[in-house]
């Protein structure tokens, strides 16, 4: 079992490698995700404050909710599938993804890999820089209105921690699933234009999905881009409890497992018409 898993550990590391050395790119994320933050916080506040005299007390969420809400978002920012893995999209138009298809590994689990350790290379630091600034920093500096707040409990931060491994998982997939369409299309392109407004959008981090009409709510909760930041932010907040906890991470496995079900489909149908360009 360990023999077998030796290259695809090995992928991982060399990717995980990889992506830790670019200090300078997360350092200026790390910023920009502060002020990003500070901005939406701001709006919150100045929205609770005219709607609901200040305390949020007809809202889903109180104010203090919502600030943590955004500063997990921000922390969890490279959690998103934001493209294809930039390395396959240039492999693909220079022909060396041909050099992928002659490895003695299957295909999926190596480019999962290598998606899975990019991802967490990048949101590792990003995130604990965020925890630092927005968890500790900034109580200490008398800004504790304006500061992230911790789980209301240990379970909520194991129920969380499970979460955002499930969430890690599914953004692997799903640019796994975006490899495989820019080697079948030849392009990134089309792929990347598509998943970035719904991953902003439908995970909650343009705006925490509870605060969209009611009408919606059913549907936002259950589309799988929930599980990339909505539901681990819920859980974090400690309003996922018993049962609706373990539907939650129920339905963020149950994703999981359809859209990597896809994907093999989808990559054995793309190497049997497969066109290799460039040389």
């Amino acid at each position: 079992m360990m023999q077998a898993a030796t290259p695809y550990l090995a992928a991982f590391r060399a990717r995980w490698r990889t992506t830790l050395r670019y200090r300078a790119a997360a350092l200026a994320g790390f910023v920009t995700q502060c002020w990003w933050g500070a901005i939406n916080i701001m709006i919150y506040a100045a929205f609770y404050r005219m709607a609901h005299g200040g305390d949020g007390a007809a809202a889903p969420f109180a104010l203090h909710q919502t600030i943590t809400y955004v500063w997990i978002m921000q922390a969890t920012l490279a959690l998103m599938p934001w493209g294809c893995d930039p390395d396959i999209a240039d492999a693909v138009r220079g022909g060396a993804v041909a050099h992928d298809l002659l490895r003695p590994v299957d295909l999926w689990w190596w480019w999962f890999c290598r998606a899975t350790a990019r991802i967490l290379g990048r949101l590792v630091p990003r995130a604990l820089l965020m925890l630092a600034f927005a968890g500790l920093l900034l109580p200490r500096a008398g800004l504790g209105a304006w500061a992230l707040h911790p789980p209301p409990s240990i379970a909520d931060a194991a129920l969380f921690a499970v979460s955002i491994l499930l969430g890690l998982a599914l953004s692997a997939c799903i640019v796994v699933l975006l490899n495989i369409v820019t080697v079948r299309t030849l392009s990134p392109a089309g792929g990347n234009a598509v998943i970035t407004p719904l991953a902003l959008i439908l995970s909650g981090n343009m705006l925490p999905l509870a605060l969209f009409p009611g009408a919606f709510q059913t549907v936002l909760i259950l589309q799988p881009f929930a599980g990339l930041g909505d539901l681990p932010c819920r859980f974090w907040l400690g309003t996922l409890h018993g049962g609706r906890a373990i539907l939650a991470l129920g339905q963020q496995a149950a994703w999981l497992a359809a859209v990597a079900v896809a994907g093999r489909a989808a990559l054995r149908r793309t190497l049997h018409r497969l066109e290799i360009q460039g040389g």
